[in-house]
């Protein structure tokens, strides 16, 4: 069995062990049934609803009164009135919704089989079931197709005849019914139709189905799946594809909606039909050239890697539960992570959402849409350093689409210039506030984080002309947060009002809140921002009064303190926590993402840092999977690899369901990208100006390689290691350069030359320098 598969011994029961396969935009989930095939549908534009003006009329005239109440103490009244007035109307946006379910009933009766192998193979990006059944060995394959944007399925028999089955696309399960359909006993058993508008047959072997999301406004969706049998008979009656006694099957599945096309059914047939044009042979080919051409930028090996790949990938988890090491795991979860990104987000698909393009659910938890106070960045932490910078272009597309609601939003609410975004938004670029959590709804500083991915994608890359195209969007979100500061009582230019996300502080007369002024995680993002503006503004020879402007500002913005416990203070004031170990730690924003908080440039800093994660984590923190991934991160970027390899295994045992989706729980795809994210920072940093190689390599990785890595800089990097230090590395540059290179005390200046490789010894002299 490889070691880069993720296998099973039996059919999924449930959604949460079911394989995920996607291109971005067209997803589905494998449950590998023996009777009753249930492969659930996504498509990334199926979405509840229109586009709506949620911005509050109100809001700007009572900002000042808020702002007044948090200033003078007054936090209940400032709250009770932000309940009010700094509230969408209506308060949600729109949710993200699944398809359906594209059912294979079978005809054979319900006996033993021997033999089932249910895997996901990263190497291709296919999944496949295999059994022996009275004789016969069975196999299916699928994957989604990138180039041809459709899902293809091929079923064949070792004995000729064999196949015998019906199709079955539905959508809309009732809520009383969480079972999947293998596990009803109809031998005809249809799916349910809820929430569909018209289902049939297109022609003899081609049905489809099609409805609308709900809501005003809202998007039409459609499906077709297409069938061709060698041997037996294909026909459609009613709206299944009815198989008999066929050799082998071949089935195309698209789906689209009026998102993007007029007409989603003809884009559906037109896509079948020219997927069929080809051989099945060249359809997967193609569809293994496009995804090897990402997937095989990056290679992975960690001390006895293959040891347990014969053991099925549920089990293996079960044992890293008990206790037991397993470095193969945990480069399969590595690779699996880049897998998600590959099949959740490519060019012209929208950004993954919390659950990535996976959602089984009318209506989802937290409506599966994108929460940008941490969640959506961190989906795309991995992105540049891992060699998939392509599949960034989503979340770039997006936040281009945000600019003009984030507009409105700024001036109608807050009187301000620029764009802005709370914490979240939704198909339709929403920048209006969601919920009234005020733990969260209040807090003005989505648009910006987004746009520090824009300078990342810039550094790494050192596109000079993706950082033109995009200035302006920087600038913009840079306008809204210098128009929006106001000083507080010592002078200091804060936000106000604003949060430390979902976390809650007590003053010294006992009173408790969530409403402050001066959160240290918006001032982090705020520096962060304007030192990325002003660099670029330098490097595009631009704005230099509009960026003198911004350095002025920056004098007057709070930096990172140190409070009473030795930690970094979560607020601008030293207020105590009313919950110490808060899932979120916004507090070290400055330390991972960002970059203001290193062991050596900050040393008191990056000490208190570890003082805030020692005091989360003794009060019960990381205690969900995407908040146990970052601190991943954090311990990576202090150079402690013992605790960040702690962190990585407790994530794989407490946090991570038996198809290796990340839960919250429940589930919620940005832990995969976060512990991906984090075994990446554990072998490259090159966020201090250098390129730091191991730099929080745990002794449990004794050895390894790694290659295809990406530093800032254009510089892609491959790492080999023994005895836990370096033995070898290789750079390859897209320019000519000067780069700082740093592995354990080490420190080396080397000069790069544009499109030739450097490699060096552990004690990084150079061996090949062309």
């Amino acid at each position: 069995m490889s070691e880069w598969k993720l296998w099973y011994d039996k059919p999924a029961d449930v959604w949460q062990e079911a394989l995920p396969l996607g291109n971005g935009r067209l997803g589905g989930m494998v449950y590998g049934s023996l009777h009753t095939e249930q492969i659930q549908l996504n498509e990334d534009s199926v979405w509840y609803g229109g586009a709506m003006d949620r911005n509050n009329p109100d809001a700007l005239r009572h900002l000042p009164i808020i702002r007044e109440h948090i200033f003078a103490g007054r936090i209940k009244e400032a709250e009770r009135l932000a309940g009010f007035a700094l509230t969408g109307i209506p308060e949600g946006q729109r949710h993200y919704e699944p398809l359906g379910n594209l059912f294979l009933f079978f005809d054979d009766e319900e006996t033993s089989v021997t033999d089932y192998v249910r895997e996901l193979d990263l190497e291709t990006g296919m999944a496949s079931v295999s059994y022996m059944k009275d004789g016969v060995r069975f196999h299916r394959e699928m994957f989604v197709s990138y180039p041809a944007q459709v899902m293809a399925l091929r079923l064949t028999a070792s004995v000729p005849g064999s196949l015998s089955f019906h199709t079955q696309l539905s959508r809309g399960r009732e809520p009383w019914n969480k079972e999947p359909f293998s596990k009803h006993k109809f031998k005809y058993q249809v799916g349910f139709n809820a929430y569909v508008d018209e289902s049939r047959s297109l022609s003899s072997d081609t049905t489809m189905m099609r409805g609308q999301c709900g809501g005003e406004g809202s998007i039409v969706f459609g499906s077709v799946v297409k069938a061709e049998a060698e041997g037996g008979t294909a026909e459609t009656i009613g709206n299944s594809i009815v198989i008999r006694n066929a050799d082998s099957v071949t089935l195309y599945v698209a789906a689209s909606t009026t998102f993007r096309t007029p007409d989603p059914i003809q884009a559906c047939e037109a896509r079948v039909n020219e997927a069929a044009k080809m051989s099945y042979r060249q359809l997967k080919e193609e569809h293994i050239r496009d995804y090897q051409s990402l997937f095989g930028r990056v290679r992975f090996t960690l001390p006895e890697s293959g040891l347990l790949a014969g053991v099925p990938t549920n089990q293996r988890l079960k044992r890293v539960q008990e206790g037991q090491p397993d470095n193969g795991l945990i480069a399969l979860y590595f690779q699996f992570g880049r897998y998600l990104m590959i099949a959740g987000s490519r060019p012209g698909s929208l950004p993954t959402t919390l659950q990535g393009i996976w959602n089984q659910d009318m209506l989802p938890i937290w409506d599966s849409k994108y929460t940008i106070n941490i969640n959506t960045q961190m989906n795309y932490w991995p992105s540049e350093a891992c060699n998939l910078a392509e599949c960034h272009q989503p979340l770039f597309d997006l936040l281009e689409r945000m600019r003009e609601p984030g507009r409105k939003t700024a001036k109608m609410m807050y009187g301000s210039g620029g764009f802005m975004a709370h914490h979240n938004t939704d198909i339709w670029a929403d920048t209006a506030p969601q919920d009234v959590c005020l733990s969260s709804t209040v807090w003005v500083l989505g648009a910006a984080w987004l746009c520090l991915h824009v300078w990342d994608h810039y550094e790494y890359a050192g596109d000079i002309e993706f950082l033109a195209k995009t200035y302006d969007t920087l600038k913009e979100a840079a306008d809204f947060l210098a128009d929006y500061m106001v000083e507080d009582p010592k002078g200091r230019l804060v936000i106000c009002p604003t949060l430390s996300p979902e976390n809650e502080y007590k003053l010294p007369d006992g009173e408790t809140g969530v409403l402050c002024y001066g959160a240290s995680m918006d001032s982090q993002i705020i520096r962060a921002l304007f030192t990325n503006c002003i660099a670029a503004a330098r490097l595009l020879q631009k704005d230099r009064e509009w960026s003198e402007k911004l350095e002025l500002l920056l004098d007057r913005i709070p930096e990172p303190e140190v409070g009473r416990y030795g930690q970094i203070q979560e607020w601008v004031e030293d207020y105590e926590e009313v919950e110490p170990g808060h899932r979120h730690i916004s507090q070290l924003f400055a330390l991972h993402p960002g970059n203001q908080i290193t062991v050596r440039k900050t040393p008191e800093l990056a000490k208190a840092a570890r003082m805030t994660l020692e005091r989360r984590l003794s009060h019960g923190g990381g205690h969900t999977g995407w908040s146990r991934a970052w601190i991943a991160n954090m311990w990576a970027r202090l150079e402690d690899g013992e605790s960040a390899y702690e962190h990585i295994t407790a994530l794989l045992g407490q946090s991570t369901l038996p198809n290796l989706f990340c839960t919250h729980p429940p589930f919620q795809i940005d832990g995969n990208f976060g512990g991906t994210s984090a075994i990446t920072e554990m072998l490259l940093q090159s966020h201090q100006g250098e390129i730091h190689l191991l730099p929080a390599l745990p002794r449990a990785w004794a050895e390894g390689s790694i290659t295809g890595l990406r530093a800032r800089g254009g510089v892609s990097v491959d790492i080999a290691w023994e005895n836990g230090a370096l033995h070898h590395v290789t750079l390859t540059s897209a320019f000519d350069q000067k780069v700082v290179i740093r592995t354990k005390g080490i420190v080396k200046e080397v000069s790069l030359f544009k499109h030739s490789s450097c490699e060096l010894n552990g004690l990084l002299v150079p061996i090949i320098c062309e």
